[in-house]
């Protein structure tokens, strides 16, 4: 199969390279980035697992072709740690005890983080409704919405 060129900035670094139109993002960004944060659980674009922002846009990378990518700003979960610091909403989750096994936390983590961004102080219907696409079988939910809560409360520059 012809392999195509892309070039795209994936967390913050340009970089082009060849993949196969048939490439997917998730299969992209684990195996030939070796970013391993992006999981991915139903590869039917349900569980929300494999979310990462695409120019700002939360993604299913499990429907997403690499070759869509190209020119494109792609954002996975190890963006949000910078300098071996937690990210605020990273430290929310912790703190309010938003993850337990974790393997659903990066989608969770990226759709909240486009959500942030648009909305800075969230109320919980308005977390429910965001994260309503993101399927967890540990936790409930209700840690998870009170950790973004506490994230958008911080950012707001009340005191979460």
């Amino acid at each position: 199969m012809t392999k195509k060129t892309i070039e795209l900035t994936v967390n913050g670094e340009a970089m082009t390279h060849s993949v196969e139109p048939r490439l997917l993002l998730s299969d992209f960004i684990r195996g030939d980035l070796g970013l391993t944060g992006t999981h991915v659980g139903c590869e039917h674009g349900v569980c929300g697992a494999c979310t990462v922002l695409l120019d700002g846009v939360s993604v299913r990378s499990c429907l997403t072709f690499a070759v869509q990518a190209d020119g494109c700003v792609i954002e996975t979960v190890e963006s949000l740690a910078q300098d071996d610091a937690l990210s605020p909403l990273q430290n929310a989750f912790r703190d309010a005890y938003g993850l337990q096994c974790g393997f659903c936390t990066p989608g969770f983590l990226m759709t909240a983080t486009e959500l942030l961004r648009a909305v800075r102080s969230p109320g919980r219907e308005q977390v429910r409704e965001a994260l309503s696409g993101n399927l967890c079988r540990c936790t409930g939910y209700e840690t998870i919405i009170d950790a973004v809560e506490a994230a958008g409360r911080a950012a707001g520059g009340d005191q979460p």
